[in-house]
């Protein structure tokens, strides 16, 4: 980065050079540097404002030192030839300041803070002593008093100021939102919202709205839907001619090097607000303003900054932030907070959304030169709704419809529509979600899901129509719209397909499996790890794994699995869920199960299901006896608020010969990709069923006698025999084990 001095810092530079020539000295030194400064009377007017030292004296002082520390030169074309050591020290001192703040002038203000900060310097010491330990008084005193010299700056930064003309200095820090309305999208809706932030501002005292919603949901658009509002001249008569000034921290901030520099720019901001008299200024991320600008231990931030102005009244303030925000930064500052008057923006409905988008639409449209369906824009609210869970609405549904329209943009195709299917493949790369999942009907799936599980889930006919009854009474809309989708438990032997369904109703409705092994909070204390620990607690700050995950996926299915191993406190927590359908986390955060299927297991009772069976002609189930000990294990009113407890059958014969058959028909797919292909004599398999088949482990025990009888042959011909290269693999019963033929 090539370095300019204003014309002031070369002044000093030059006259320094020339008290060294005056003594006939070879070397210009920071002393020489010192008297130098002590010629400017800015500079002098500086050391009054934070000291009561003589300038008189220290240069006398100076110009002794001055003397003595080096000798005449004999040759006069080495007097004041190059810098001294510590010289030099000083100016890239300067320099590094200059470029840590992003600026390529260097002033009078870098030169005097690099001076105090040079180690065993008579300069330093002088310097420091004057100013008595006021190092952020003086440099700000500094600044402020060569800014009222009006030549601190070089030519060709002062020349963009001279053309401004009109503009004042304190604006180039804000942008004037009324100036910068086209090209925004409109405001749609939000009526309450618009005028319940009119009525703020109109008050006399407090009149300072704060805009509190999640992101994107349209806050900012609020404060454009005010600006074009006054510029319309539909306001109250106390708002007309009002100005709105968007005042961003990190712009306020950039550039301010030394102690007080901020404050004084901000502060020269607020009296330009001030001044103008109608001027309103905006701060989006309001929570910025806490610490902002702080340097140090005791030191002002921005936000104390502002109270006094807050409180005046006579610079209107609007804020916008979120909720966790302003409860992280903001909570803490009671001050601060009874200055603003909240708003709360709620993300708006998909109805709402979809009025907004379809606003919208001509906007997006003449932009990307195409042409949107109306099931396009409605697709893309809805579907954006239900996949795209971590961001809300409109901006969700706005972003997809203007990727959707870059897409057809970038693709050059000779048809400029977008429809929904395009929309639906747009969504599909953008959420990282299966295509299919996304263009599929919801009515198609309700319609077919019972025969999909069935075929997938053997011998639980019961248990798979009590799950799809459950799922498609909530959607059908004929349940409370307040709790989850179904609350469902599941009570059956292990190994029988509890867990099973529910992997196949998530795939099958096309949304995430949510799981968790309830074994892991057995404890008490790790109960808290489901909603985030308390306060003061480690693993504060890491929020709760239970209500992270549904707010990150509201539309899931939750499986609960093996819930009696939980802690009692877990089924506490469970009853809020099951009753409301609403989790609050350690931080005051909120996560909703409205669209949430929650299945929990239980092998509770399993000591008892070997004794379904005895005595004469018994006709107990292993799941019936397990339901009896279910009641006595869960408190009725946990039991009281599930849709349904849905007991699953033993496995028998004919169940774990389909079982059989699928884990056959899964390994056939994998041998596929090594060009193998299996086939099993009917005394293989009966072989294999005579192993897995177990009323006591259910179909794990299959999992294991195919892994130990079958696919330990497979492997080692796999590796070292004859199916290295692939094959055709026929496997029979020799003896009391299987052998490959090929």
């Amino acid at each position: 980065m090539s370095m300019q001095l204003t014309p002031q810092a070369q002044k000093v530079i030059m006259r320094a050079s020339a008290q060294a020539r005056l003594n006939r000295q070879e070397h210009v030194t920071p002393e020489h540097l010192l008297l130098a400064f002590l010629e400017q009377k800015p500079f002098v007017d500086a050391l009054h404002a934070c000291s009561k030292a003589a300038p008189g004296t220290m240069r006398n002082a100076l110009e002794r030192q001055v003397e003595k520390a080096e000798a005449p030169c004999k040759n006069s074309r080495d007097v004041a030839s190059k810098s001294s050591y510590q010289m030099e020290q000083l100016i890239d001192a300067a320099i590094t300041q200059a470029e840590q703040a992003g600026s390529s002038i260097i002033d009078v203000t870098h030169l005097a803070n690099a001076m105090l900060h040079l180690q065993h310097s008579w300069a330093a010491y002088c310097l420091a002593q004057a100013i008595d330990g006021n190092e952020g008084s003086f440099i700000t005193a500094l600044l402020d008093s060569y800014e009222h010299t009006g030549d601190d700056a070089p030519t060709a930064s002062r020349q963009p100021k001279q053309e401004a003309g009109s503009q004042a200095a304190w604006q180039a820090y804000v942008l004037c939102i009324n100036d910068h309305l086209a090209g925004h999208n409109p405001l749609i809706g939000r009526t309450a919202e618009l005028e319940r932030t009119i009525q703020v501002l109109c008050r006399r005292d407090k009149n300072n709205p704060l805009h509190l919603g999640e992101p994107g949901v349209g806050k900012t658009a609020i404060v454009y839907g005010l600006a074009a509002r006054i510029e319309a001249g539909e306001v109250p008569s106390r708002l007309k001619g009002c100005r709105i000034y968007q005042l961003d921290m990190g712009t306020a901030i950039a550039g301010t090097k030394f102690r007080g520099e901020f404050e004084q720019r901000l502060q020269s901001i607020m009296k330009g607000a001030a001044a103008e008299g109608n001027a309103i200024i905006y701060i989006d991320e309001i929570h910025n303003i806490v610490g902002a600008g702080q340097t140090g231990e005791g030191s002002l931030d921005a936000s104390n900054m502002l109270k006094p102005y807050l409180e005046a009244g006579e610079v209107r303030f609007i804020g916008a932030t979120t909720y966790e925000e302003y409860n992280r930064f903001m909570g803490r500052s009671k001050g601060l907070m009874r200055r603003f008057q909240t708003i709360d923006i709620a993300e708006p409905t998909v109805d709402d959304a979809i009025k907004i988008v379809t606003a919208l639409k001509p906007n997006y449209e003449s932009f990307h030169h195409v042409r949107y369906t109306a099931d396009a824009l409605d697709y893309a609210v809805r579907a954006s709704a239900r996949f795209i869970n971590d961001r809300f609405l409109p901006d969700k549904a706005i972003d997809l419809i203007d990727e959707a329209g870059a897409y057809v943009e970038m693709k050059k195709t000779r048809s400029k529509v977008v429809d929904k299917q395009l929309v639906a493949r747009v969504l599909a790369r953008v959420a990282n979600i299966d295509a299919l999942a996304v263009q599929r009907d919801d009515t198609q799936v309700l319609a077919s899901l019972m025969p999909h599980i069935k075929s997938l889930i053997y011998g639980q006919d019961e248990a798979v129509k009590s799950v799809v009854e459950a799922v498609q009474l909530s959607k059908a809309g004929l349940s409370d719209v307040h709790k989850p989708l179904a609350s469902l438990l599941f009570v059956g032997p292990t190994g029988v397909g509890k867990t099973e369904v529910a992997r196949v109703l998530a795939r099958e409705l096309g949304v995430k499996l949510v799981r968790f092994d309830m074994s892991e909070y057995v404890e008490k204390h790790t109960v808290a790890k489901l909603i985030g620990s308390p306060a003061g607690y480690v693993g504060y700050d890491d929020g709760g794994l239970l209500t992270d995950a549904i707010r990150c996926s509201p539309d899931c299915v939750l499986l609960l699995d093996e819930i009696e191993k939980a802690h009692s406190d877990v089924f506490d927590i469970l009853l809020q869920v099951m009753d409301y359908g609403v989790l609050t986390d350690n931080k005051g955060r909120k996560a909703y199960f409205h669209n949430v299927i929650l299945i929990m297991t239980s092998n509770a009772g399993a000591q008892y299901a070997s004794q379904a069976s005895l005595g004469f002609a018994s006709t107990t189930t292993a799941g019936s006896a397990m339901l009896k000990q279910v009641k006595h294990t869960f408190k009725p009113e946990f039991l009281n608020r599930l849709n349904g407890i849905i007991v699953f059958n033993d496995m028998d014969q004919h169940m774990a010969s389909l079982v059989l058959d699928k884990k056959l028909r899964e390994l056939k797919t994998l041998l596929k990709a090594k060009n193998v292909t299996l086939q099993l004599s009917k005394e293989a398999h009966d072989f294999l069923l005579k192993q897995g088949y177990s009323k006591e482990y259910g179909a794990r025990e299959m999992d294991r006698a195919i892994e130990r009888s079958l696919k330990t042959v497979l492997m080692r011909e796999i590796l070292f025999g004859s199916l290295k290269d692939g094959g055709r693999a026929r496997v029979v019963v020799v003896g009391d084990e299987l052998e490959l033929k090929k």
